[in-house]
């Protein structure tokens, strides 16, 4: 899930990094044909040093641009802190709220085989849920119109939290933190971003299919998409090798915190750990709408205005599972994601061709850092610029 950062007061050794949980989510050799250097590339590691530079920056940051099959990895800082090694486009990373990409594709694959319809009630597909949220569909659910109560503002999840990060919740009653609300506004009045959405997303799938989220992944996205590091843990564990994400405070050492909450809290919403050179894999086919058909990708393209968590470069309108992003040098689709130790932008062009994951490793959004996101998503739009432009190659 995307963490939008709201500080509690944890223990010491559990970490100073914010429970953000959801106010808002092998070998050291490149990927293959991986490419790198050139004044290009050295320009925008220059603009990745900026950013790690800053006295309030991350560690460290790595950039992922696929143009067909020319792949070109720019990197700034380290990986790990305590051995100085730079990051790599296979070190595993926590997604955050770019996990919402995959559910996005989950469920509209499943519309695509008739099994959910865009306009499938919660009221129909998961009548254990309130009654006060039965007309709320998959299509609000996907957009964040729904009106759902967020399930990680409940006082009692951040008791939880606070009182154990590595937590193991039962992931599919997280809307129980909410189950005594209304809706927050009428369904598709108007567009609130809720980690809510995607769990009950998740729900869904899992009601209609008879099989669990986590296998829907497998079928349904890892497989068909080559995605070999790519998984949805319980625990807080990451595989190595792994970028390490720190909390940072001017004037004290940044503090490590890649496992201090478990992913059992996300879930659906936030809690799937890649790599790189995966994300950018599943970003280039989310966006061009490979898994879908074209019918199901018109829908999806149906966009309203709202920002992803953060938000990503340019003008952000929110469709289905999938955002658009208007730069000064074009417009690509994908999501964005930040929680304790990470801040990702994964986007792709409308055909899928061209790609790009940006990745740095401590936690950035407008709660936290609107100066540092400002600088970030300048960045960004620098590299989706450098993504746009560069020659096109077969």
């Amino acid at each position: 899930m995307s963490l939008r950062s709201r500080r509690l007061p944890l223990p010491r050794h559990a970490g100073r990094a914010a429970v953000v949980l959801l106010a808002a989510s092998l070998a050291l050799a490149g990927p293959a044909g991986a490419v790198s250097g050139g004044n290009g590339d050295e320009a925008l590691r220059n603009r990745l040093r900026e950013l790690v530079d800053r006295p309030d920056g991350p560690p460290g940051a790595i950039a992922v641009l696929r143009d067909g099959g020319r792949v070109r990895v720019v990197e700034a800082g380290v990986a790990d802190i305590g051995t100085g090694r730079p990051p790599h486009a296979n070190d595993h990373m926590r997604l955050a709220s770019a996990s919402k990409a995959f559910s996005g594709a989950v469920a509209l694959r499943l519309v695509d085989r008739g099994l959910l319809g865009l306009d499938d009630t919660i009221a129909r597909r998961l009548p254990e849920l309130p009654r006060a949220w039965g007309s709320v569909t998959l299509r609000q659910l996907l957009q964040h119109t729904s009106g759902l109560p967020d399930y990680s503002r409940a006082p009692e999840f951040a008791d939880l939290i606070r009182a154990d990060p590595h937590r193991v919740f039962d992931s599919r009653h997280l809307l129980d933190f909410v189950a005594d609300e209304d809706l927050e506004f009428a369904p598709g009045s108007r567009y609130q971003y809720s980690n809510s959405d995607n769990i009950a997303v998740a729900l869904m799938a899992e009601a209609v299919t008879g099989q669990r989220y986590e296998d829907l992944l497998a079928s349904k996205v890892y497989r068909p998409l080559g995605l070999t590091r790519t998984s949805l843990p319980v625990g807080y564990r990451l595989p190595d090798p792994y970028l390490h994400g720190y909390d940072v405070e001017p004037g004290s050492p940044p503090e490590d915190v890649s496992t201090l909450f478990g992913a059992s809290g996300s879930w659906a919403s936030g809690g799937i750990v890649s790599t790189p050179t995966d994300f950018n894999t599943f970003v280039a086919a989310y966006a061009g709408g490979k898994l879908i058909s074209d019918a199901t990708r018109r829908q999806q393209r149906s966009f309203v205005t709202g920002a992803s968590e953060p938000a990503g470069p340019g003008a952000n309108r929110a469709g289905l599972g999938i955002f658009s992003y208007a730069t000064r040098c074009g417009v690509v689709y994908g999501h964005t994601g930040n929680t304790a130790g990470y801040t990702q932008l994964g986007v792709g062009t409308p055909d899928g061709r061209r790609s790009l994951t940006v990745t740095v490793t401590s936690q950035v959004n407008q709660t936290s850092n609107p100066d540092l996101l400002a600088h970030l998503r300048a960045v960004e739009e620098d590299f989706v610029c450098a993504l746009l432009r560069s020659p096109s190659k077969t």
